[in-house]
């Protein structure tokens, strides 16, 4: 079966309209001019390897999608996508600092925030939750804030929810995943837990970070969120991999996490 190749000059101008930029605002970017910049996107020109990586650059196409526009101006992918499996170097870098953030909980997701590893911490937080969400792979937006997940159990569900779709949609504002766009329109679909806190209810300590509260058999959690990205990988899996990490919010969090440890299995 014969695939068909979007041109270059199509996927070039899509790029262009989705950053709102004008062929003069990418052609001195680029350093280029508007006209070649023109020939480009309707097929009159065929642009050089170099040309493809300075408009991408301007662009901020991700590795994946540079592949893409290299495939369709005729040349070869200039970046690898490997298995997880076969960047060892980078797995055991990745788990070093998952494990290192223990007791807390720590995980490294994919593009579509399936979680491909993680440090195990806590497993209170999770009791209750579907078996389902929890099978491989598990999706940590979706077991999160599922009504079968931890959903009611999220204390700010709204607030949370709301934190969530901000990313989700910036996801699809880089790159139109319609992964992304299925994911994004589960997560608004879902209901409203009956205890949540209203958005305009938060702590106004609370609203230069937004934190996730847990309510536990042992008492209600409350965590602040980092996310980390590697800065220079020439690898297409690996460019995609994020690592979120948890820390407590306040010292009562602090003192529950301590019981959880303790009375975990040796």
């Amino acid at each position: 079966m014969t695939v068909h190749q979007i041109p270059f000059g199509v996927l070039l101008r899509r790029w262009r309209e989705q950053r709102r930029m004008t062929q003069t605002d990418l052609a001195l970017a680029a350093q280029s001019s508007t006209r070649h910049l023109s020939y480009l996107e309707t097929g009159r020109s065929q642009p050089s390897r170099d040309m493809i990586a300075r408009l991408a650059e301007c662009l901020a196409v991700p590795l994946r999608d540079q592949n893409t526009l290299l495939l369709a101006a005729g040349f070869a992918p200039g970046f690898q996508e490997r298995p997880l499996a076969e960047l060892e170097v980078a797995v055991k870098a990745i788990d070093s600092v998952l494990q290192a953030h223990k007791p807390y909980p720590a995980f490294a997701v994919d593009r579509h925030w399936n979680v491909v590893l993680s440090n195990s911490a806590l497993p209170q937080l999770y009791e209750g939750c579907s078996a389902d969400l929890m099978r491989s792979p598990v999706n940590a937006v979706r077991l999160t804030l599922h009504p079968a997940g931890m959903g009611p159990r999220i204390l700010n569900f709204a607030a949370w929810r709301a934190h969530t779709v901000h990313i989700l949609r910036q996801q699809i504002e880089t790159r139109a995943d319609p992964v992304i766009r299925s994911l994004l329109a589960e997560v608004m679909a879902y209901p409203l837990p009956v205890n949540s806190e209203a958005m305009d209810g938060l702590d106004p300590g609370h609203r230069l970070a937004t934190p996730l509260r847990i309510a536990t058999r042992l008492g209600n959690v409350s965590f602040l969120n980092t996310t980390t990205v590697f800065g220079t990988p020439n690898d297409v899996t690996l460019a995609e991999l994020a690592l979120e990490m948890l820390f407590p919010a306040d010292e009562r969090t602090v003192e529950i996490v301590e019981t959880m440890v303790r009375e975990a299995p040796s």
